[in-house]
C-alpha cells in the first residue's frame, strides 16, 4: 500500500503539515520505505489546490493520505480518485507513519 504523509519538510523527524492542500511535501511510502519526496508545487498560489494536489497522488498511484487537517474539497477530490484520507494528530512523519503501520 502506497501511503502518503502531507508534511513540512523532506525528513522523517518533519512534523505533519497542518494544511493537506498546501502542505510543503508529501513523503511517500510503500510499506514502511520511504519512496519518494514529492515538492508540491500547489503550496502556493491560488485556489483550487486541493483537487490538484489529489489528481497528482492518484497519478502516483497512492492508496492513503495522512494529513494533519484537510478541507473539503480535497476530502471530495480524494474521495473521487477513490484514496482513503486519514486526519492525524500534529506529530513527526515517523511517528505518525509508525501508528497507521502498527495499528
Amino acid at each position: 500500500m502506497k501511503i502518503a504523509i502531507a508534511s513540512l519538510g523532506k525528513k522523517m523527524n518533519s512534523i505533519l503539515s497542518p494544511q493537506a492542500g498546501r502542505a510543503p511535501y508529501f513523503l511517500i511510502f510503500e510499506k514502511e520505505e520511504l519512496v519518494e519526496t514529492w515538492k508540491n508545487p500547489f503550496s502556493v498560489g491560488g485556489g483550487g489546490v486541493g483537487p490538484a494536489v489529489a489528481r497528482v497522488l492518484a497519478e502516483k498511484q497512492v492508496e492513503q493520505v495522512l494529513v494533519s487537517e484537510m478541507g473539503p474539497k480535497m476530502q471530495a477530490a480524494l474521495a473521487e480518485k477513490e484514496i482513503d484520507f486519514q486526519e492525524m494528530e500534529e506529530d513527526t512523519v515517523k511517528n505518525v507513519l509508525n501508528k497507521v503501520i502498527n495499528k
